[in-house]
């Protein structure tokens, strides 16, 4: 019963995600159709991810103390709103609008899943329930976007939302039928649960998330271009690359909460942000092998989402009583990271006009969040044996 009900917690993440991620495979059409500029359609991007970030950890301490499928149901209620309004959208202020209830509703789901996994499964399946919720949003790169374009093509952009709020409506039944009432926060008072905002082993461990996303974001921001001018791929072959990473990425996060089980989180997040580094640092010798350079790309979003699951897990067992908000923050990290790396790999296109040194820079980013890490790990240890 618990595993289908992470199942299908998993399925609306991989629902909600596809309505962050499809926007962008579909940008060039809305512009078009709400007689706009690719710029300003590219700000609906931007609405989403701030209300992702800025929404997403008031939503969730502001309901730390209801159940959690009632913040489930609420949360996706809110998604199927955004969905209509984004379905009903004809002008890029109604459709900006829809993105932030979308942004919003969508973390809150995130965040509340997570933590409801981890509360539907015994201790030591841990890193498996939490690989599972990861794996619905890896699922939304390698079908959902792919899937969107495709209905795009089809019928219309909007239709795609309309779809997505009727999958959610499903989801939302099903949920409200099959999940145990699962108590929310309430035995910790909220000022409480802020306190461990002034632990260390959580701050350098958000920090890791931070440098994480950003060096992430200096590469994959900018990969489509990278692939042709870097590496030499021809566009059509793009597509069907795209897809074997997403599927690299999708084995990823399933191998990383089995590997969370059985070695545990600090040792899967070394380990896989070690090999991370090691393959961006080596991509730029190898541009005049494209087979090579595709490789390491392979292995890099292979550790990079085998490490996503291992990050949750760590939070949840550091932070236990105060699990939703610490995981609420870390989502919104993502989302800052994600664009302070947008930024910073912009200015060294700009700066140096070719993509060949963006893995370095990212490299260079990703050793100093493997310092944090580090700090975490070590700060943890001292404090787990310290009342012994």
């Amino acid at each position: 019963m618990h595993r289908m009900s992470i199942y299908t917690l998993a399925l609306g993440v991989f629902l909600t995600a596809t309505s962050e991620l499809v926007v962008s495979g579909i940008l060039n059409v809305i512009a078009e159709n709400l007689n706009i500029s690719l710029a300003l359609a590219g700000q609906l991007i931007t609405a989403y991810s701030l209300a992702f970030a800025i929404g997403t950890p008031v939503v969730v301490s502001v309901t730390a103390r209801l159940g959690r499928r009632k913040v489930l149901l609420g949360s996706l209620a809110l998604f199927i709103v955004g969905c209509l309004v984004s379905f009903g959208s004809s002008n890029i202020v109604i459709l900006m609008a829809s993105r932030v209830i979308l942004g919003i509703s969508a973390g809150v789901y995130l965040v509340v899943a997570l933590g409801v996994a981890a509360k539907l499964v015994p201790r030591e399946k841990l890193g498996s329930a939490i690989g599972t919720i990861i794996l619905g949003f890896s699922s939304a790169m390698i079908l959902g976007v792919p899937i969107g374009i495709a209905i795009t093509n089809w019928l219309n952009w909007q239709s795609i939302f309309l779809i997505l709020g009727l999958f959610s409506l499903g989801i939302t039944i099903v949920i409200w039928r099959l999940l145990p009432d699962i108590e929310g926060d309430a035995p910790v008072s909220f000022r409480q649960q802020f306190k461990v905002l002034g632990s260390v082993v959580v701050v350098s461990g958000l920090l890791l998330t931070f440098f994480r996303e950003t060096g992430n974001s200096i590469v994959f921001t900018y990969l489509t271009p990278y692939l042709q001018g870097s590496l030499h791929v021809q566009a059509s072959n793009i597509s069907i690359i795209m897809l074997a990473f997403g599927i690299f990425g999708a084995i990823g996060s399933r191998l990383g909460g089995y590997g969370v089980d059985r070695w545990g989180a600090a040792r899967v997040i070394t380990f896989s942000i070690a090999v991370h580094i090691a393959a961006l640092a080596v991509l730029p010798f190898v541009s005049d092998v494209p087979g090579i350079g595709l490789a390491l790309l392979a292995v890099i979003i292979f550790s990079m989402f085998a490490n996503g699951p291992a990050i949750q897990s760590y939070f949840i067992q550091q932070a236990p009583e105060s699990s939703n908000l610490v995981l609420s923050l870390n989502t919104s990290i993502v989302h800052l990271g994600l664009a302070a790396g947008a930024g910073a790999g912009g200015f060294m296109v700009s700066a140096a006009s070719t993509l060949q040194y963006n893995p370095w820079a990212a490299s260079f980013i990703l050793v100093i969040g493997l310092a944090a890490a580090l700090v975490s790990f070590t700060r943890g240890k001292k404090v787990a044996v310290k009342p012994a």
